[in-house]
């Protein structure tokens, strides 16, 4: 027996080969997944893959999966500190801490959103694939902040669409390394993967298109409190784009920040929250928005640089 799986191809794989991409995605060893692709088992946006093709990110990807070859979900289970913002029938908003994932993937063994839903007995959309269904945006494990988790089919729809249009307002603050000049100001510069390092992600020409706009709210010894309004979605797309104009965020050891700043102010992340969510409620049409507060790891941080 077999399972078809349907989805969209993640931004994080594209431009992958399609039996590396499938192991990531499927949790499957690369020989296993190349077993896969040779038996004409995945088409993508309705075209049989060859193991050599290269994915793009957003198209629609099918999959014949034998059901032996699913990897087990893990139990659900709930999440200290993860606070529910907004519950209705159609949406709920979660305000994640750092150290949880939106959802199971390969390679991840620390708590999900989902299974911390699950786990409170929330009922969420079915629509998705199995491991991260009612999910229509993310959060790298890092960064805290407000998510949307879609708990009808009709919102589910309604803010896939409304993300993909670019139609909801997605507010963070970062604290960064020195003072950006100008102090407000756009990057708009496109992101693809480190060509030297796979775990990472850079500014690199051909990448896919990248817009931040960010505004300074506080000058603080050493660092700038940035309000940033993201007009795209890309995977680490601030701590790439602050880095790439020399401000890292504080913390963000990968990107290049000062680990010695980072112990003084007992930081084990970047310095990154999700502060506000805005989007056309799927049910009532209206404008809605939620707003969060900063953890204490990043208040505290904070609080420990002098002002200017």
């Amino acid at each position: 027996m077999s399972e078809r799986r349907s989805l969209p191809v993640p931004e994080g794989l594209d431009a992958e080969r399609a039996d590396v991409a499938l192991a990531r995605l499927l949790g499957l060893s690369r020989a296993k997944a190349a077993d896969l692709i040779s038996e004409g088992a995945a088409r993508v946006d309705g075209q049989v893959l060859a193991k050599s093709d290269r994915l793009s990110g957003g198209a629609w990807l099918e999959i014949e999966l034998p059901l032996s070859e699913r990897a087990p979900a893990p139990p659900p289970e709930p999440v200290p500190g993860m606070a529910i913002r907004h519950d209705d029938e159609h949406l709920v908003v979660v305000d994640e801490p750092v150290g949880v994932a939106a959802h199971p993937s390969p390679g991840w063994e620390g708590p999900t959103v989902v299974g911390a839903l699950a786990a409170a007995g929330f009922r969420v959309s079915t629509s998705g694939a199995a491991e991260r269904q009612g999910v229509v945006h993310r959060l790298d494990a890092g960064t805290s902040g407000l998510m949307v988790v879609a708990k009808s089919e009709v919102a589910y729809t309604a803010l896939k669409r409304a993300f993909r249009e670019r139609t909801v307002s997605k507010i963070y603050h970062a604290l960064v390394q020195g003072h950006p000049d100008p102090t407000a100001g756009t990057i708009d510069a496109p992101i693809g993967r480190h060509p030297r390092h796979d775990y990472k992600w850079a500014v690199v020409t051909g990448g896919r298109d990248a817009i931040t706009h960010y505004s300074t709210l506080e000058a603080r010894r050493a660092a700038g409190l940035l309000r940033i309004d993201l007009e795209t979605g890309r995977t680490h797309q601030i701590r790439v784009h602050t880095a790439a104009i020399g401000h890292p965020c504080v913390g963000d050891l990968i990107y290049g920040a000062d680990p010695v700043l980072a112990r003084q102010l007992s930081l084990s992340r970047q310095w990154l929250h999700a502060m506000e969510l805005g989007f056309t409620h799927p049910a009532t049409q209206e404008w809605f928005t939620v707003t969060s507060s900063y953890p204490d790891d990043l208040a505290g941080a904070l609080s420990g640089l002098a002002e200017e």
